[in-house]
């Protein structure tokens, strides 16, 4: 990520991610005229980066990736603990799609950015265990609730 920071620190004993998505939001109100329509309501969303927020991103679960008709749709599993809805990402004009490592999805979700591309937006995810990039012409996201109760 070009913005973004999140890196795994190693501390002997145990491990934890560091997050800081300060230098993104310092520029995203520069980027964001330049984002398509769907990409810059999802990037400018004041609860995107907000950690201890519902509609964050961090700790989301990627649990499935489909075509459906000229749409890439990439399905994030929410964590009961703190959120309650899982998120629809629907992607059009996709002209990159990599999984990193290849083969199947990464685990939670730790940080993302979108920036504007050529193609329209470049968005990527840092999760645990690898990585997720799409670059399409735009992208929408939607939230749907879900029952945290059993």
């Amino acid at each position: 990520m070009k913005y973004v920071i999140v890196r795994y620190e190693d501390y002997g004993s145990y491990g934890a991610y560091n997050h800081c998505a300060d230098a993104y939001l310092d520029v995203l109100p520069t980027l964001a005229d330049q984002l398509p329509p769907g990409a810059r309501a999802f990037a400018t969303d004041p609860d995107h980066y907000d950690f201890h927020g519902k509609r964050c991103v961090k700790d989301l679960k990627p649990v499935e990736t489909r075509t459906e008709g000229d749409q890439l749709v990439l399905e994030l599993r929410h964590n009961c603990w703190k959120h309650d809805a899982d998120l629809v990402l629907r992607y059009t004009g996709v002209t990159e799609y990599t999984v990193d490592p290849p083969g199947e999805l990464p685990s939670e979700v730790r940080l993302d950015e979108l920036l504007p591309h050529e193609q329209g937006v470049r968005h990527e995810f840092v999760c645990v265990g690898g990585s997720i990039v799409v670059v399409a012409a735009d992208v929408t996201a939607a939230w749907t609730p879900t029952d945290c109760t059993g």
